[in-house]
């Protein structure tokens, strides 16, 4: 879809149609990328393109936990796979308060798509305290690349490209790996 679509516009069209999709069926995911920490929040890539022009994450939020996301300058297509998620847009200017933003409630199986450019500091948190929540993300770039705002400062400082929760034995996915397990 990314290679073939026209423009971001055709890419968020089709690509959240096609999340809509994937998320009629619970059992895709690996479950090594949807461990959860016992307290807290991380990230698994699913997915690299080897062209970086996009990839797939994963958000696993254990009950009740919550993460600070500073959004890279690309586009994003984010859907809540399994739980629910509060997300809040965090307000990155030093004068006013952080909790200043708009905050809303996506189900399981809801998908929101959104321009690049945005560079939004985000907080995601699981609105169930007893069970894990789930967030698929794709990216119109390799996010674990590309430098973002710092989340824990509001956007006053430059941050390292995000790290990723993938052990040594579970690397992300990429074009190889999954034509070597297609079979006729």
């Amino acid at each position: 879809m990314v290679e073939l679509a026209e423009s971001e516009r055709e890419i968020l069209l089709i690509g959240r149609d096609l999340m809509a999709r994937l998320f009629t069926t619970d059992e895709w995911l690996p479950t090594v990328f949807a461990a959860p920490k016992p307290a807290g929040g991380q990230q698994f890539q699913i997915y690299r393109d080897g062209l970086e022009r996009f990839s797939v994450v994963s958000t696993i939020l254990s009950g009740g936990a919550c993460v600070t996301i500073s959004q890279p300058s690309v586009w994003e297509i984010a859907g809540v796979w399994r739980g629910a998620v509060n997300r809040q847009r965090l307000d990155a200017s030093p004068t006013k308060s952080a909790q200043a933003g708009v905050s809303h409630l996506l189900q399981a199986r809801a998908v929101e798509a959104r321009s690049s450019g945005s560079g939004e500091v985000l907080e995601l948190c699981n609105a169930l305290d007893d069970q894990t929540s789930i967030v698929i993300h794709v990216y119109g770039g390799d996010i674990g690349r590309i430098s973002r705002r710092s989340g824990a400062s509001h956007g006053s400082m430059d941050a390292p490209p995000l790290g990723y929760a993938n052990r040594e034995n579970a690397p992300p996915y990429d074009i190889f790996s999954i034509q070597n397990e297609i079979r006729d």
